[in-house]
């Protein structure tokens, strides 16, 4: 079973930019590079300033999703930026069903 994780957050309105360079070019390389059964990962950029950046990662199971936060690779990414947000990021997990 296909498995999603999603991270919700807000970022400040001056660090959006910087957000974005950081996510592509340091976060989604070695997410790839060090997880087992990622399928994919990237940004969703809200179209109004006032909602939430939400980041997307696709897992083959639910135990790869789970062992990816376990590992610790997940904080290390949420830490990269954790400065320029503007609250707590709020983590939620999904089955994709057929």
């Amino acid at each position: 079973m296909v498995w999603v994780r999603l991270t919700y957050v807000k970022v400040h309105p001056d660090k959006v930019d910087e957000v974005k360079k950081i996510y592509y070019e340091e976060i989604v390389p070695t997410v790839k590079a060090k997880v087992k059964g990622l399928i994919d990962v990237f940004l969703l950029e809200p179209t109004d300033e006032e909602d939430e950046f939400i980041s997307f990662a696709r897992f083959e199971s639910k135990a790869d999703g789970e062992a990816y936060e376990a590992s610790g690779t997940y904080k290390e990414m949420v830490d990269k930026l954790r400065h320029m947000f503007a609250g707590s990021p709020t983590l939620k997990s999904y089955e994709v069903t057929k």
